[in-house]
């Protein structure tokens, strides 16, 4: 079992950064790719990166190339999303997952966790 646990969303204004938080307590932290995906009220959860076990790989949605960095610190069973030059548009739940392998969906993470939410105003 792998409990996740997000923080840092807020309210920012367009343009603006934000860096996530997701801290996992449970299994060996490094067997798992990491996600971040997210949900905007009334659309369907969509992907936003992931990151492999050992960081060696990361994918990012079209959306937030060039503007998110996910990374994450093995040591301290953290992962973490640079958020900058926020949009309108980037308003969303934010969830992390963990799973395996390092894919893009979501039906490959099997831990998820609550939820951090970002408001990016106009």
């Amino acid at each position: 079992q792998v409990h996740l646990v997000e923080s840092g969303g807020g309210l920012v204004q367009t343009g603006g950064s934000l860096r996530l938080s997701c801290a996992a307590s449970g299994r060996t932290f490094s067997n798992y790719a990491m996600g971040w995906f997210r949900q905007a009220p009334g659309k369907e959860r969509e992907f936003v990166a992931t990151i492999s076990g050992s960081g060696s790989m990361k994918y990012y949605a079209d959306s937030v190339t060039a503007r998110f960095t996910i990374s994450r610190d093995n040591a301290k069973n953290t992962v973490y999303l640079q958020m900058n030059s926020l949009k309108p548009e980037d308003t969303a739940t934010y969830s992390c997952a963990a799973g395996w392998p390092t894919t893009t969906s979501e039906d490959s993470y099997r831990y998820w966790g609550q939820g951090t939410q970002v408001t990016v105003s106009s």
